[in-house]
């Protein structure tokens, strides 16, 4: 018998949760339920991360957990908790399968079964934001060699252990150079050591619109934290419903399972809900801890019941479904047909080595870095970025002002009237040629520079410090430079 954490979570979580273990015990789990409390009244109670010691303690004794939807309270102060839950744990790998029905679910891509694999840990969800100046607020996207390297090894070998045929890869390096740049160049890195499994690559723009409009053309989709949610949720809605999808999320040694919509507050206790999305998930649990049999089951009976017209309002379609049962009568359903195959829908049997062979990452050796030069950053109240550059002037000290920007785009030198600018301006200070330099600019400079801005009463908000490692330039350019 196997220990798993539960939380039953908000909304319409207790619902779709007893649901859920309804089936899961029909079907002869080998499953001993431990239940928390999470959410929404554990927020409310005065912890502002939603979650106590003793959940904590259960989680990670356990190591595996399920968790209905909870709801984060509206206002300031209340951080995510499934972030921070992903991220705590070190959850780094969020795993998405979304597969169309038809003809018994609506959708117009009858043939789509893609997963999607997304990147859990980093991204602009390290939650890392500043308010800088009156009119700028800022948010951080943070991406690691380490996080790219885990995220893309382990759709490879999800693709490979699943017999899936190709990885793409979605960035957006057009722009973002340096962060997205890092994903794509790990990802041709990684590719190269599966020479069995295709590739490709895609802006998100277009290959979101290819994946809402041509979903068959995907197989396995890798990306990175924020880009995956929000594919992720077209993905499933457009097989048919984002009620009918699950989602893992694997790390080391934890790993929790979840549907992926929200605790939907305005039907809860109403016998609404469709309980088919936190079903997958138990069912990606069951295959985690080894209980195929179980997942088969239950994979099984649920596929029978669907293709038989036993549809939650959302999947519910005249002419289609048979009878629009509420979110117990639906379990019930399920339930009745343990031990049946589906008909015309495939039958579903699983990998019995669920065992992902994941390499252990080394970081690669050093690179020579050298400084360049720092980007100040100043709340200026001016419009007219040649008076701002006259200020600046008098920093430079070894290090001499080269380009100001406002919003990312070069207002100065030779800046345009028509750019719009805000109060929050870039200052880009560089040091003399490198033959001047072999070794890069003196650090002391730095200080001494603040100090002048101080007696000048210039308000620096922040400073980046512009690197060059192996030769090539970490920071990039200004729009229009």
């Amino acid at each position: 018998m196997k220990t798993v954490t539960i939380a039953r979570g908000d909304g319409i979580g207790p619902e779709i949760m007893d649901a859920v273990l309804a089936i899961v015990n029909a079907a002869g789990a080998r499953v001993v339920w431990e239940e928390i409390e999470i959410g929404e009244q554990v927020y409310l109670s005065g912890n502002t991360s939603g979650i106590t010691k003793g959940a904590w303690d259960s989680i990670r004794r356990n190591k595996v957990f399920l968790k209905a939807p909870i709801t984060t309270p509206q206002g300031g102060g209340y951080k995510s908790l499934n972030v921070t839950m992903r991220k705590s744990l070190g959850l780094f790998a969020n795993i998405r399968p979304c597969v169309s029905y038809h003809p018994f679910v609506a959708t117009r891509h009858p043939d789509m079964d893609v997963v999607i694999i997304r990147e859990n840990e980093e991204d602009l969800y390290a939650g890392i934001e500043h308010q800088q100046t009156d009119e700028v607020v800022q948010c951080l996207k943070l991406i690691s060699r380490p996080g790219c390297e885990k995220i893309i090894r382990y759709a490879f070998e999800y693709a490979r252990l699943y017999k899936r045929k190709k990885v793409s890869c979605f960035i957006k390096d057009n722009i973002m150079k340096h962060t997205d740049g890092l994903f794509h160049e790990v990802f041709r890195e990684v590719a190269a050591l599966y020479p069995d499994i295709a590739t490709d690559s895609w802006i998100i723009d277009i290959g979101a619109a290819r994946l809402a409009d041509t979903p068959e053309i995907f197989d396995v989709i890798v990306t990175s934290n924020l880009y995956g949610d929000v594919i992720s949720d077209i993905a499933a809605q457009i097989s048919g419903s984002v009620g009918l999808a699950g989602s893992a999320n694997i790390g080391a040694s934890c790993a929790m399972f979840e549907a992926i919509h929200g605790s939907a507050p305005d039907i809860a206790g109403k016998d609404k809900a469709n309980p088919s999305g936190l079903l997958k998930a138990a069912v990606m649990l069951l295959n985690h801890i080894g209980q195929q049999d179980v997942a088969e089951r239950i994979e099984n009976a649920w596929l029978c019941a669907i293709e038989e017209g036993i549809h939650t309002a959302d999947m519910y379609k005249a002419g289609v479904s048979q009878e629009c049962v509420g979110t117990q009568a639906f379990a019930d359903a399920v339930i009745a047909r343990m031990g049946q195959l589906p008909q015309q829908l495939e039958k579903q049997t699983f990998a019995k080595d669920f065992t992902l062979k994941m390499p252990e990452y080394h970081r690669k050796a050093a690179t020579k870095k050298i400084l360049k030069g720092v980007d100040i950053f100043v709340d200026w109240k001016g419009k007219n970025a040649d008076e701002l550059a006259a200020s600046l002037k008098q920093l430079n000290n070894g290090i001499e002002l080269t380009m100001i920007t406002n919003r990312g785009v070069k207002v100065w030198p030779d800046g345009f009237e028509e750019t719009f600018c805000t109060d929050h301006w870039r200052c880009r200070f560089e040091g003399p040629s490198p033959s001047d330099y072999p070794e890069g600019v003196d650090k002391r400079c730095i200080p001494q520079m603040l100090e002048k801005a101080v007696a000048h009463d210039i308000d620096i908000i922040k400073l980046e410090n512009l690197y060059e490692f192996d030769g090539k330039r970490g920071y990039s350019l200004g729009q229009g430079q």
